[in-house]
């Protein structure tokens, strides 16, 4: 009876243990200031994870810090660390200095920061050899998305970013360029992007202050709002939706990932394949070949930015317009402004006049 009662209490813990999933995940992702769940940086960055994890039989977790201190994030990495992570995965540039410190305390630890480079917040990058620093061309999807808006029907554009940080102030200025230059190709001599509809929100949060915002917006002209802002996107969708009548449909454009399942009103998404350059980093590094110390920038080159064109709402634009322009930025034909004064150089050579205050908008820090 007792060895029957032992056997019994065994199995029992045995199932336990079992329902306990793995105590050890290899490989791990920190988010930033957004949630999981965000249907932008994190969660596309998420999905890449997922994916080659399950396609490749490893163990995976994310941590979410208990706030958005340089501090906090790097318990995070502690806690990921010491559950088992041989890799981390970190998105956005929030992690620049964490990863900064982290990279020397664990050198034994693989660490990938997308949109970011280790720095000890002087900006003076050091990428150490357990590290791969990604960007992206941002600039090219902002550019790819206004030209295809502009190519629907619609002139009337307004941007919405998150913070003013370089990767959303590249998604603004391809934003500009993009509406010039297809403007340009539909011979519109008189077109003028109105800097009055070029803000930055200072945060990536969804709040009634920016839905208030795109829904005067709506109501004074704006038919398409580009809202590179994470989270913050969907109090745009939500102004366009209430905004929209049947005679004058109001549109946004999504970010980072492919967001047309957020809302009906989603035209398209200015799309950097974050959840891929995870996937890609993941496998250099049980390929034994990880890239540490390097930094990737990523582009129409290796197909990391671009439209989901299969999921946007389209009438006009199609999938052959697309290519061409697309082939256009991978030739090097067109070359996107990056900077408000490169953006400036680049409405002059198309041959028209910068709008007053335009580069004060895009770079209210300079």
């Amino acid at each position: 009876m007792k060895k029957l009662l032992l056997l019994m209490m065994v199995l029992v813990a045995g199932f336990a243990l079992a329902a306990c999933g793995p105590s050890s995940y290899e490989i791990a992702m920190i988010t930033d200031t957004g949630d999981i769940d965000d249907e932008s940086f994190n969660q596309g960055t998420w999905e890449g994870i997922k994916a080659f994890a399950k396609d490749n039989d490893k163990t995976h977790k994310y941590y979410q810090p208990a706030g958005e201190s340089t501090a906090d994030y790097l318990a995070a990495i502690d806690l990921a660390v010491a559950g088992g992570a041989k890799i981390v995965i970190t998105p956005g540039f929030y992690f620049e200095v964490p990863i900064f410190e982290a990279q020397t305390t664990y050198p034994d630890v693989k660490f990938v920061i997308l949109d970011g480079s280790p720095h000890n917040g002087d900006y003076n990058s050091v990428v150490k050899d357990n590290t791969l620093s990604v960007f992206f061309k941002e600039e090219q999807a902002g550019f790819l998305a206004a030209y295809a808006t502009y190519k629907e029907g619609f002139d009337q554009l307004g941007f919405m970013g998150g913070i003013a940080v370089p990767a959303v102030q590249r998604f603004g200025i391809g934003w500009v360029a993009g509406a010039y230059q297809a403007a340009k190709d539909a011979n519109d001599t008189e077109y003028a992007y109105n800097p009055t509809y070029y803000t930055y929100l200072g945060s990536f949060g969804p709040s009634d202050t920016t839905k208030t915002t795109a829904s005067a917006w709506f109501s004074q002209g704006v038919e398409v709002i580009h809202a590179a802002a994470g989270g913050a996107g969907s109090s745009v969708m939500a102004a366009a939706q209430e905004g929209t009548t049947t005679a004058n449909p109001k549109w946004v454009v999504g970010v980072d990932s492919d967001q047309s399942g957020n809302s009906p009103r989603v035209l398209t998404s200015a799309m950097k394949g974050v959840g891929q350059a995870a996937i890609q980093a993941l496998e250099a590094f049980y390929d034994e070949d990880f890239p540490g110390g390097e930094t990737w920038n990523l582009d129409v080159n290796a197909d990391a930015v671009g439209l989901p064109m299969a999921n946007s709402r389209f009438a006009t634009f199609t999938q052959a317009n697309y290519t061409t322009i697309f082939n256009t930025l991978k030739a090097g034909t067109i070359t996107v402004p990056t900077t408000a004064a490169e953006l400036e150089a680049f409405i002059i050579a198309l041959g028209y006049d910068v709008p007053a205050g335009l580069s004060a908008k895009i770079a209210p820090e300079a």
